[in-house]
């Protein structure tokens, strides 16, 4: 995408004329010669395998997903027993409410 359009050798002027004439007679080579011919074809992409797992990574990966697994079960099994709490706390205060409002008397 980001690589020169090279014409074809029909097509693209020789390296020794410019298309614009030097008004001192004098030509310019270039300063450098990092742009392949059109001769030479480009190279063919090396095929990787995605994933390599040797023993180590495989012990690793599998400690990873057990502390992930240890801390999200921690996590989880806190805010349930923060929500019942909560619950039971208001469960009671309801019992003390209704036994004060139903004996306004009895004191």
């Amino acid at each position: 995408m980001f690589t020169p359009k090279i014409p074809p050798p029909d097509t693209a002027p020789t390296p020794g004329t410019s298309l614009v004439q030097p008004l001192t007679g004098i030509t310019h080579t270039p300063a450098c010669n990092c742009h392949p011919s059109s001769s030479v074809a480009p190279a063919a992409p090396v095929s990787r395998p995605a994933v390599q797992l040797t023993p180590g990574s495989l012990l690793a990966a599998a400690a990873g997903g057990t502390a992930m697994v240890l801390i999200i079960g921690t996590v989880l099994v806190s805010m349930l027993l923060a929500t019942a709490i909560t619950a039971a706390s208001v469960a009671i205060c309801a019992v003390v409410l209704r036994s004060l409002l139903n004996r306004p008397n009895n004191r």
